[in-house]
């Protein structure tokens, strides 16, 4: 008996070692249909401050590590009224070396074998590790519901002044501001924020490493980075392939595992660290709080490694090296990312051709997330820090730029324009791709589908611009119908002066009375388009749109527009310049009211000419009399 006795006891003390090194398996877990009933899971009513338990997270390689936790207390109220979070102190030698630290969001907390919650919260600058936890529940509800009442996105206004004026504004001008709770994340490691949030309780910092991306490329777009609450971090993390999904296992991401969210990978990696709270089968809960707030995501899920973690004074951070894909982030909410393991994320393959002004081509082939706020942003880093990479961003330079954007059962999107400017021309250039994404993404269309983007860039170190003087005609008196011939003087850069020939043939059916005749480049011609009521329109569905912005001008062409007052109207989103006056009065009845919306000037012709030796820039107009 005492032998046996001795023995029951080794092995309870066994029991509780393994258990505490391995926190309990939940990759099997039998309780899909009622994640929350499971029983290794602690309900928050059943914690009370002195309780003593420990947390699981990865402080260096791929194996989650364990550091002490001791219960404060619990805060109402947080992240909302309805709402509350476990107040906790962190101990353990590896936790007194680095404190609360970004990347750490997600760690799972134990408290008597059960899962209490994660890691989330911490107040900046504090002298001890005090953290918050968001309760295990609250993560499964809120994703429990959001996929119940996720909807499809619905079709939206265009405001095509936009398109129209690309390269006169950031795409991310209109954004909303962040939630305070992002603000203050990002206020953590803002030193001249300090005073504002030292007594303040944020969400644990989420690093985003930019591999591939300097740290000057960042700053030009810092802030457009903040306006989603994106915290970049330049050259710290290691790069991702772009092979497929593996299959997983009982091991892949389990609780105190860090976890990749991927916006971009492949020859540019771009990713957010965190850490796996709970697997519940191929169900994966992490980070205890928002990362971008997004919504519905489909964004890369992929096991991740840790190079070490940087204590630092003002907010320590881990050094995280993308692994292998094994999934797809699909809820981005207030309690934290929700992640499906074999689920195939939606990306947009995108391939860019760099031909320098030294004769060496450079091939770039990476993926991004497929987002309306996300993908424009990313595809204007990546391509700019690509074409910068190799060409120079002070001095004179011509970049030609073609390629297209695919979208399924579509027309492709084509890109084609060349930007020359002493400064900045790179960033002209990812402006004219990054514009066309954001009005199919933002359109709302559920048909919209991207299959990819390729595009070719060519650099030269030089200017290459003129400017249109004047026009000069052979004469001012036609008939319909005759042919005549204008010239356009134009003058380059150094001053000297050529001529650009354009044969016209008047319209057979053009009205008898004056014709305005304008030549103009693409930009000029777009930016006085802006002010007319056809730049309003709504297209009705996707091939609309695709064909609208086909039709947009290009910079590098001159174009030569024939016009009249007269009466027309946009009807249908469709523009009609000369109609009767007949149709006019039905249009304009008392017994109607909207549908349409009237023109002042009728377009007759207008047609783009042959590419010329320089870029040329502006807009001449010259009036002829139309006789019998």
């Amino acid at each position: 008996m005492k032998y046996l006795f001795s023995a029951l006891s080794t092995i309870a003390i066994l029991t509780v070692v393994v258990l505490a090194s391995n926190p309990p398996n939940n990759a099997a877990s039998n309780s899909a249909s009622n994640p929350t009933s499971n029983a290794n899971l602690m309900p928050l009513d059943q914690v009370r401050p002195g309780m003593k338990g420990y947390g699981m997270t990865v402080f260096q390689g791929s194996k989650p590590e364990r550091f002490e936790v001791e219960v404060l207390g619990t805060l109402d109220g947080m992240p909302n009224p309805k709402q509350s979070i476990v107040i906790a102190r962190l101990g353990g030698p590896l936790v007194d070396r680095t404190g609360v630290f970004a990347g750490m969001s997600g760690s799972p907390v134990y408290i008597d074998g059960k899962l209490v919650g994660a890691v989330a919260y911490a107040f900046p600058f504090a002298k001890e590790a005090i953290a918050g936890i968001t309760p295990i529940k609250y993560m499964i509800d809120v994703f429990e519901q959001g996929q119940k009442e996720e909807q499809p996105r619905s079709s939206q206004t265009v405001s095509f002044k936009t398109l129209i004026g690309q390269g006169a504004a950031s795409s991310f001008d209109t954004l909303p501001a962040l939630p305070s709770a992002q603000v203050g994340a990002r206020a953590a490691t803002n030193v001249a924020l300090t005073p504002y949030v030292g007594q303040t309780i944020i969400p644990i910092a989420t690093p985003v490493t930019f591999s591939g991306v300097s740290q000057n490329v960042l700053d030009t777009f810092a802030g457009d980075l903040r306006k989603i609450g994106i915290q970049p971090i330049a050259g710290v993390g290691g790069g991702s392939s772009l092979g497929p999904m593996v299959p997983f296992n009982e091991d892949t991401l389990a609780g105190g595992s860090s976890v990749s969210v991927q916006l971009v990978r492949g020859d540019f990696t771009i990713d957010a660290a965190g850490t796996v709270t709970y697997r519940d089968g191929e169900r994966i809960y992490a980070f205890g709080h928002p990362f971008l707030s997004s919504g519905a995501t489909s964004w890369p899920m992929a096991e991740s490694s840790i190079v070490t973690v940087v204590p630092n004074l003002n907010n320590s951070f881990k050094l995280s090296a993308a692994g292998n894909l094994v999934g797809s982030i699909n809820q981005d909410r207030s309690t934290g990312v929700y992640g499906q393991l074999g689920d195939k994320p939606r990306m947009v393959p995108v391939r860019l051709t760099v031909h320098t002004s030294r004769n060496k081509t450079e091939t770039y082939n990476f993926e991004i997330v497929s987002d309306p706020f996300l993908t424009p942003l990313l595809t204007k880093i990546t391509m700019f820090s690509a074409i910068t990479a190799t060409e120079r961003q002070i001095g004179n330079q011509t970049l030609q730029l073609s390629g297209r954007i695919s979208v399924n059962g579509q027309p492709d999107v084509l890109l084609d324009n060349s930007f020359t400017s002493p400064n900045g021309a790179a960033l002209f250039a990812v402006n004219a791709i990054s514009q066309p994404l954001a009005v199919l993404l933002g359109s709302g269309f559920n048909a919209l589908d991207l299959r990819g983007i390729d595009v070719d860039v060519t650099s030269t170190d030089s200017r290459s611009s003129g400017t249109l003087n004047r026009l000069w005609i052979d004469k001012t008196e036609v008939h319909r119908g005759e042919s005549i011939e204008m010239q356009a003087f134009a003058r380059n850069d150094d001053g000297a002066q050529f001529v650009e020939r354009i044969p016209l043939v008047i319209p057979a059916d053009a009205p008898v009375g004056p014709l305005v005749i304008t030549v103009g480049d693409g930009t000029s011609l777009n930016m006085a388009d802006r002010v007319q009521p056809s730049a309003d329109f709504s297209p009705r569905d996707l091939g609309q749109l695709v064909r609208a912005i086909n039709k947009l001008k290009r910079n590098n062409r001159l174009y030569v527009r024939v016009s009249r007052a007269g009466s027309g109207a946009i009807v249908n989103n469709e523009e009609m310049p000369v109609l009767p006056p007949s149709m006019l009065a039905t249009l304009g009845s008392s017994r109607t009211s909207g549908g349409y919306t009237p023109l002042s000037v009728a377009t007759l012709e207008e047609h783009e000419l042959p590419p010329s030796q320089f870029i040329i820039s502006g807009q001449q107009m010259i009036t002829i009399n139309v006789v019998k």
